[in-house]
């Protein structure tokens, strides 16, 4: 009897520990709060990678699709903002984040140390920040598909 308890204890114990360890997956499509675009978060390699699949408002004022007209690089600032990869180098760190990557902000045309962390299947946490991820700035996406 008490061979048979400790065996279901012990397979209890270990059915938890798989299940506390899945890793939630981020890749898919997203949006942000604002809803102005949405993302798709992709494997490119060994890492994961980020591009604008949509925007709700894709053209300029006079008509033409949206650009990246704030990029440092002259040569960039005629690249359509549609399709642009705009996230790059993130690996998985550990409970459900992943770290070490680049997150480019069409807007400035700044980039930034970024990380992404799953806070259930269909909502994370998007962090940009120069230095410390302490000091930065947090959206909260939701998964789209």
């Amino acid at each position: 009897m008490k061979k048979l308890l400790f065996l279901l204890v012990v397979l209890a114990l270990a059915g938890s520990r798989l299940a506390s360890a899945q890793t939630l997956s981020p890749l898919g499509v997203w949006t942000n709060a604002e809803k102005k675009a949405t993302f798709e978060i992709y494997k490119c390699g060994d890492k994961l990678c980020g591009k604008i699949v949509s925007l709700t408002t894709p053209n300029d004022e006079k008509g033409k699709p949206k650009t990246d007209t704030q990029n440092p690089d002259p040569k960039l600032r005629s690249r359509p903002r549609l399709g642009m990869v705009f996230m790059q180098g993130f690996k998985y760190d550990d409970d459900n984040k992943w770290d070490d990557g680049k997150i480019y902000d069409p807007e400035s045309g700044k980039t930034y140390s970024c990380y992404m962390k799953m806070e259930s299947a269909n909502a994370m946490e998007v962090k940009g920040y120069i230095g410390f991820s302490l000091i930065g700035k947090s959206q909260a996406w939701t998964r789209v598909k």
